[in-house]
């Protein structure tokens, strides 16, 4: 079975796609890449030179991969025994310099997914059974460990790395070089080399024209989940009374009481409950 090629794909002479492949319509492929026999390519789709792709790798239209990025190969993780697992991209997507991108393994369900629109720069990693959201960014090696999972919009900082199983809320925004070990909520900003709940990221939620009201309730709602009385079930309780018409606390709501296997991130004055 030879490659499936799309009309009007440009492949350089020094690229290899093994045979069973397929490229989509108006896919470039620049020089010395190779692309597995098992790999999707979406139309439109832009790898420059030096680009690697492997395994059951699915990749939307439009995507663009920039030089030395190696996308499918084997999971980083110990107890993968070469189960068909697979990696699937979005459209979209701008992976840059040197990103490593893994596909699922049977303890994760088998696959790894990030979204449409997202930017991936240089040196970044999501490891496998990660589920990406659309448009997050992962700023310069930031790094993702297995099963982790990262909402719409969130923006996770260059040099942090994210610990296994962590959640990541919806607009949430991960500062540089923290180290982060339990679940952010959706609108949260966190910090720190061991990170804290910093507050909400405001700036996020100016820039996708969340209604002022909106945002003054979700802060209302924030300083009281984190207040020092009570325990902190009964301050969740509270908030789902005092504030659960809006939609955007009704998010942070679901996102604490849904059962998780990591603690959630707090600011450093709270004492949690």
């Amino acid at each position: 079975m030879t490659a499936a090629v799309g009309v009007t794909s440009d492949i350089h002479s020094t690229a290899v796609v093994e045979r069973g492949a397929k490229i989509g319509a108006g896919a470039k492929i620049g020089a010395f890449c190779w692309i597995g026999p098992d790999v999707t390519l979406g139309d439109g789709a832009v790898l420059h030179s030096h680009v690697v792709i492997a395994g059951r790798t699915r990749i939307g239209d439009g995507v663009r991969i920039f030089p030395f990025a190696s996308v499918g190969h084997a999971p980083q993780d110990m107890k993968y025994a070469g189960e068909p697992s697979e990696l699937v991209i979005g459209a979209r997507c701008t992976i840059r310099e040197h990103v490593t991108m893994n596909p699922g393994t049977a303890g994760g369900g088998m696959i790894t997914k990030v979204g449409s629109d997202c930017l991936i720069m240089a040196g970044a990693h999501v490891a496998h059974d990660c589920t990406v959201g659309d448009r997050v960014i992962l700023v310069n090696q930031a790094t993702l460990a297995g099963h982790v999972t990262v909402g719409d919009h969130a923006i996770v900082g260059g040099l942090s790395a994210v610990h296994q199983f962590v959640r990541i809320g919806r607009h949430a925004m991960i500062g540089g070089m923290s180290a982060v070990e339990s679940d952010v909520i959706p609108f949260g900003m966190v910090m720190g080399e061991r990170a804290f709940l910093a507050g909400l990221n405001l700036v996020g939620l100016k820039r996708r024209d969340i209604p002022r009201d909106d945002v003054h309730e979700l802060q209302k709602a924030y300083r009281l989940l984190f207040a020092q009385e009570g325990t902190f079930q009964e301050r969740v309780d509270d908030v789902k009374e005092e504030f659960g018409k809006n939609a955007l606390v009704n998010e942070v709501v679901e996102f604490v009481r849904t059962p998780t296997t990591r603690a959630l991130c707090q600011p450093r004055t709270s004492r949690g409950g």
